[in-house]
């Protein structure tokens, strides 16, 4: 599903969530979801990732039941909008992932990296899915209580290998599996610029790369905004750059912005020539 595209792909946020840190509460109702599942599929998105718990700094889990509560009648509100459209489930949860999955969702996002649940892998394993495989430290409730790296680059490197080595051993298929170094979610600000300096060390281990730096706070305080929908040029600036690394996909709040962003990146590293000197 990821090994044959090149162009990359844009995965448009859809939090249907009482309180993300960028847009909780915006799309709780199923015709707001609609409405803005509709927007992002006009403004150039491949693919809507749809959350139904934030995983913002310092949040609560919520139960099974009730993100299966939130997602599902949205999956089957908007999976019949496009034929070239695909859906993603953010959960850490097994559970929420098979509800998902069989409401008509397409791809599993795991910003646990499938350890929030045992039964995670081999979910993704038996219905032959398409997983992302996220670094994280800790849980989105203390992950950011004085995250520390000796080199975080090489940690989040060594974390992936162990992770895609492990779905591998459940059965999942190597074309199934996407990496994700996890920009935001237990690290430091220096640390997410190092992981966003060293993207192409990611996408050598020869899997699609997801890249999620959309809005995070760390560029907030480099550009001295406080809201994060001020962040759109800041987001779509390493949306670019992660073209140029090689990313494959790229999950972001504003669309058309990163779409273009990516699109430019593309025509330019494509045009990329031997220079005789």
């Amino acid at each position: 599903m990821f090994r044959a595209f090149e162009k990359p792909l844009i995965m448009g946020i859809l939090n249907v969530t009482p309180d993300s840190f960028s847009d909780g509460g915006k799309y709780i109702t199923i015709s707001a979801a609609v409405a803005q599942a509709e927007k992002m599929l006009s403004d150039g998105a491949d693919i809507i990732d749809i959350g139904g718990e934030s995983t913002r700094p310092g949040s609560d889990p919520v139960p099974a039941l009730e993100q299966i509560r939130r997602i599902v009648p949205v999956i089957d509100s908007i999976k019949g909008l496009s034929p070239r459209l695909a859906i993603s489930i953010d959960t850490t949860l097994a559970e929420v992932a098979e509800a998902a999955l069989r409401a008509g969702a397409d791809i599993i996002n795991d910003v646990s990296g499938g350890t929030g649940d045992a039964k995670m892998l081999t979910l993704a394993a038996r219905l032959d899915a398409p997983i992302v495989l996220m670094h994280s430290k800790g849980t989105p409730k203390t992950m950011q209580d004085h995250p520390y790296y000796q080199d975080v680059v090489s940690e989040v490197l060594a974390f992936l290998r162990e992770r895609v080595e492990a779905a591998l051993a459940v059965g999942v298929k190597s074309e199934r599996i996407l990496i994700d170094p996890g920009i935001g979610f237990g690290k430091r600000k220096q640390d997410n610029f190092d992981l966003l300096a060293h993207l192409d060390a990611f996408v050598e281990l020869g899997f699609p790369v997801l890249l999620g730096a959309s809005r995070k706070r760390f560029m907030g305080s480099l550009c001295n905004v406080q809201e994060p929908a001020e962040l759109v040029t800041a987001t779509a600036v390493t949306t670019a750059l992660g073209v140029m690394a090689g990313v494959k996909l790229f999950r972001v709040h504003d669309v058309k912005e990163n779409r273009q962003a990516a699109d430019v990146a593309w025509a330019i590293r494509q045009s990329r020539k031997p220079v005789n000197r």
